[in-house]
């Protein structure tokens, strides 16, 4: 009873009184004001307020100096994570905010086609999102997954190969699949049974996966690449959304592995938080002496998982090759695995952080494709975005990332 009258003080409204929390809502006031300063210099109201006033690059210039304000004020009251926060988005807000003031409309009408990005966005997430939550299932269990860019990057290959072997996307589904978890399946016998250092197997399967397919394609397919006319995976048409403002242009005719990774996020999430399958990886990758002792077969998990992870990696893989681009090239991953990897953990190991992330890294290389119409430099920003904003997670200033407690050590059962 003691415990249950205690336990409304803990949401009282005072609690939103108290000092740190009050720095912590300034610092959160500063962010919000940097990123309003770029979205009014952004069409539509942007270029409404090009037509009224002369002076409007002031305006990002003024809201990021009140963040920055804000941000060290936040900063010398004890709360550094919000406070360096919005220092940061102050000092980028007014750098993007004064070169989308200084960019003419015609450059903001050809560049920001809001339903255009979204739509791009979500192509551009959707291999990260398979990848991310592929070892999402990989690192919840235990096992350390930097092998997502050789499995990718299998896929992508044996993806297409297998659409143009058996004349159809959806076989070459199943081969990335198969080759994807293949190659997951070696990293889980080195990681779990030899128990090696899963940093070095991963990387090792990174390297097998690029040779293997490069010399794959030189022998298969030779100077001439791939075939043009291979079985590509189809977009899904809804025609009662045809004609729908914003939101027709961008589900309305949408591939189908954009679908499924949508569909595989909530799934995911439902697996690992709400079934005894995700109770047993979670509580493999926290403590996996207890799980063993309640019964749970600790190797059993992380084979499952790491080889699920494998397969869901190819499967983003597969849709770069034969549902994105229509080909494949030598290395065409080009470092996804790794950034859908820093998605992860910028998404703090959970299905709809890691979207999130993905999608937050999708719309920084969507923009960078537009942007070169715009300015060269500003799409070179955009470019290493996700990178940035990796470092930014990793050094906690935002909010630190703590992996499950016993991921990357090796079990051995006694």
């Amino acid at each position: 009873m003691s415990s249950l009258r205690a336990r409304p003080s803990l949401i009282t409204p005072a609690a939103w009184l108290r000092p740190s929390s009050r720095h912590r809502q300034v610092g959160m006031l500063g962010v919000i004001l940097a990123a309003v300063g770029v979205w009014m210099m952004l069409p539509p109201l942007g270029d409404n307020l090009r037509t009224r006033t002369d002076s409007v690059e002031l305006i990002p210039i003024y809201l990021g100096i009140v963040a920055i304000a804000a941000g060290l004020w936040a900063v010398t009251r004890t709360e550094p994570k919000w406070g360096w926060g919005a220092v940061l988005a102050g000092v980028l807000g007014i750098v993007l905010g004064f070169a989308a003031a200084e960019g003419s409309m015609a450059d903001h009408q050809a560049v920001f086609v809001w339903s255009s990005l979204v739509a791009a966005t979500l192509r551009w997430a959707t291999p990260l999102i398979f990848a991310a939550i592929g070892g999402m299932f990989s690192e919840r269990s235990g096992v350390v997954n930097i092998a997502l860019e050789g499995m990718m990057l299998a896929g992508a290959f044996f993806g297409i190969w297998g659409a143009d072997r058996f004349d159809h996307w959806l076989w070459g589904i199943v081969t990335a699949a198969i080759a994807g978890g293949a190659l997951a399946f070696i990293h889980a016998v080195f990681s779990v049974h030899l128990r090696a250092d899963q940093i070095v197997s991963g990387t090792a399967i990174n390297f097998l996966a690029l040779g293997v397919t490069g010399y794959l394609y030189i022998d298969l397919y030779g100077a001439e690449g791939t075939p043009p006319d291979v079985s590509e995976i189809p977009d899904v048409h809804l025609g009662f959304l045809d004609g729908v403002g914003f939101i027709g242009p961008i589900f309305g005719e949408m591939n189908l592995m954009i679908w499924l990774a949508l569909l595989t996020v909530v799934l995911s999430w439902i697996v690992l938080f709400k079934t005894p399958i995700g109770l047993r990886i979670r509580a493999v990758g926290e403590h996996p002496r207890a799980a063993d002792t309640v019964g749970i077969s600790v190797y059993l998990v992380r084979y499952s998982c790491v080889t699920v992870s494998g397969m869901l990696a190819a499967l983003g893989g597969a849709y770069l090759s034969i549902g994105f681009v229509g080909s494949f090239g030598e290395n065409m991953t080009a470092g996804r695995g790794f950034i859908a990897l820093a998605a992860l953990i910028f998404g703090m190991w959970k299905p709809f952080g890691a979207f999130f992330a993905a999608l937050l890294f999708g719309f920084s290389s969507a923009l960078a494709r537009s942007l070169p119409e715009y300015s060269e430099q500003a799409a070179l920003l955009f470019e290493t975005l996700p990178y940035v904003l990796t470092l930014i997670a990793v050094a906690g200033v935002i909010g630190r990332s703590i992996p499950p407690a016993a991921i990357g050590r090796p079990y051995e059962k006694q």
